[in-house]
């Protein structure tokens, strides 16, 4: 992988609908090379996956979403990897994530309401082997998710500015 590929995967990840052709004029290089690189990128996995950034506010299907963070006793031989797998496997995980600090692993959650996800973590995910405690934080508003922001500023308004 080079600065080509790096600079096409920076571009899909701002926006991956954007054309091959426009990617090839950004980058100066010709579109049948875009569209092999791309191809390269997607065989050898590094492109895992294309997806939709959606306002659920907006489309009327508001979702809860939460961060549940875990406290694990790691696995001998295996750490935190097999506990993880398992984990990583409910369909209501939408990521998880090794961390350092008081947790060990950060879950974000999504149900239809709020006691669904807490019917989800007291039900499955507290009583697992290995898992010692659990802290649940619900998200109450996205103002920004990957580089995208959930709000829009009317045209020419400024925001104040402040040391």
């Amino acid at each position: 992988m080079d600065e080509t590929d790096s600079e096409i995967l920076r571009l899909l990840e701002e926006d991956c609908r954007t054309p091959r052709s426009e990617l090839a004029v950004m980058l100066g290089i010709g579109e049948d090379e875009v569209r092999r690189r791309v191809a390269v990128l997607e065989d050898e996995k590094i492109i895992r996956k294309y997806a939709a950034v959606v306002d659920r506010e907006k489309a009327g299907t508001s979702i809860v979403s939460a961060i549940i963070e875990l406290k694990v006793s790691p696995e001998r031989d295996y750490g935190y990897d097999r506990i993880a797998e398992r984990i990583s496997r409910f369909p209501q995980v939408r990521s998880l994530r090794l961390m350092t600090g008081t947790y060990d692993l950060q879950l974000l959650v999504t149900g239809k309401n709020m006691q669904e996800v807490s019917r989800f973590v007291s039900e499955h995910i507290a009583p697992m082997d290995r898992i010692r405690e659990t802290a649940t934080i619900i998200i109450m508003k996205t103002y920004k998710e990957n580089g995208n922001l959930y709000f829009e500023r009317p045209e020419g308004e400024r925001l104040p500015f402040s040391f």
